[in-house]
């Protein structure tokens, strides 16, 4: 079952928001709230981008974005990293992790929107 867009995040008041304006954009999204189930919904719902929050349970969003980079079969999903912390280290390590483009939250939906659209358009490092 494809999707367009695979959320990966824990904090339910988020999921809710990113999901509302990324259906009101017109796209399919489905959700996971634990970093150790990302890799396998990715595999099965072949999602054409991934939003995926750094600070995870289970398993941190740089780990599972190493390992996405790492498989043949995902490497060259598009990633948005989505951090509440907005540091400039945690960017520099996104990037280098092989991260497509990177919000810091608290973010506007237009920016989400936005950056989706580019990455979904094939448009990267943003």
């Amino acid at each position: 079952m494809a999707i367009d867009i695979l959320i990966a995040e824990d904090e339910p008041s988020i999921i809710e928001a990113l999901d509302f304006v990324l259906k009101r954009a017109g796209w399919s999204v489905n959700t996971v709230t634990e970093g150790d189930e990302i890799l396998d919904a990715v595999r099965r719902q072949s999602p054409r981008v991934l939003l995926l929050d750094v600070m995870l349970p289970k398993r941190s969003g740089f780990e599972v974005l190493k390992q996405i980079r790492a498989d043949k079969v995902t490497a060259s999903l598009p990633v948005l990293v989505l951090t509440a912390k907005g540091q400039q280290q945690d960017r520099r390590i996104a990037e280098e992790l092989g991260a497509d483009a990177f919000i810091t939250k608290p973010y506007s939906n237009a920016d989400v929107v936005s950056t989706v659209r580019t990455l979904l358009n094939g448009s990267t490092k943003t």
